[in-house]
């Protein structure tokens, strides 16, 4: 069995694999036994993750799992200043029932309300048959208001029981502004006409409602669509954008959320003919992220700062990441 996703970087949406029958449980919904006890394992990992404390961590690791540790424990590393002082605090748990299936696929689970009237999706990619667990926690209080997702499956080797199959974690805040934060404010450009800048305000707020990338919600949803219905905003396939600073022109391939320092940074990749001089390098991609700020002035005043990553020859190379305040 290969269930990693230490970070939960290659799981996307997709169709449910036909002919198979998957169900999900929500926590409300669970018998008393099975949402005492994800509920406790949830509380001991995030415990876990607060204290740094790793070696508990790859403990109850999947056997499967052993040589992909250092990826997972890595994750948990680089959650340290997300969830430092805080305390744990349980948010949603699922129980999610593959059994059914007959070879790893890629799987969509639908997480519904007693009534129906509310349904979480959750979507992974090439499932292996058995029963998992989708536990996300908070820790509140922590000043990033880090947020924590596990993924657990249900291990039949030795004695049977609940084991890490994935971990990811997540600010909730970027300097004390939270997800509806930047829900409100994408609203506010959007009606401002700063397009631009509305479109990277949305996807900060999609990226602090959760932990993970793989659970879709009818509020993400409804965001997600407001988000589409910006005009002049920079979809995928409005790249590659061209901007001049003086007689030099650069081929702009992709404008992204950076939150690589914990602060709500702009990732720019560009097209470059390629230096080995890290000084040409670096004024090369400042005149790239200062025209860039030129052409849409609405992203200095919204966001910390700007990464610049250089492409050429198929290969990209980060250069340098500077505040807003220092790009001319």
């Amino acid at each position: 069995m290969r269930l990693c996703w230490s970070s939960f970087i290659a799981l996307v949406l997709l169709a449910p694999a036909s002919g198979f029958a998957v169900s999900c449980t929500t926590q409300a919904e669970l018998n008393a036994q099975d949402r005492g006890t994800l509920a406790s394992i949830g509380e001991q990992l995030s415990d876990a993750v607060i204290r740094q404390d790793t070696s508990a961590l790859q403990s109850v690791l999947l056997p499967s799992l052993a040589n992909q540790w250092d990826g997972i424990r890595g994750a948990i590393e680089q959650a340290g200043p997300m969830v430092k002082g805080g305390k744990t605090q349980l948010r949603n748990v699922y129980l999610l029932d593959a059994s059914s299936l007959t070879a790893a696929t890629d799987t969509q689970f639908f997480c519904s309300n007693a009534n129906g009237s509310m349904t979480v999706t959750i979507s992974m990619r090439g499932l292996p048959p058995g029963k998992y667990a989708i536990v996300l926690s908070d820790a509140a209080g922590a000043a990033m208001a880090g947020q924590m997702g596990f993924v657990l499956a249900w291990d039949q080797t030795g004695a049977p029981g609940w084991k890490l199959g994935g971990f990811s974690g997540r600010e909730g805040k970027f300097n004390g502004h939270d997800g509806v934060w930047y829900w409100t404010r994408a609203r506010e450009l959007a009606r401002s006409n700063m397009p631009w800048a509305a479109w990277y305000c949305y996807d900060t707020a999609h990226y602090l409602e959760l932990p993970v990338d793989f659970v879709s919600s009818p509020n993400l949803d409804k965001l997600t669509q407001e988000q589409g219905k910006i005009n002049g905003a920079p979809k995928e396939d409005s790249f590659p954008v061209s901007v001049t600073a003086g007689d030099r022109t650069w081929k702009i391939t992709s404008v992204r959320l950076d939150p690589t320092l914990h602060e709500p940074d702009l990732g720019v990749t560009y097209e470059t003919a390629g230096t080995a001089d890290p000084a040409v390098a670096r004024t090369e991609a400042i005149a790239v992220l200062g025209a860039l700020l030129k052409a849409q002035p609405g992203l200095r005043e919204n966001f910390h700062g700007m990464w610049a990553y250089a492409s050429s020859g198929g290969k990209v190379t980060p250069v340098m990441e500077l505040p807003m305040a220092q790009i001319p």
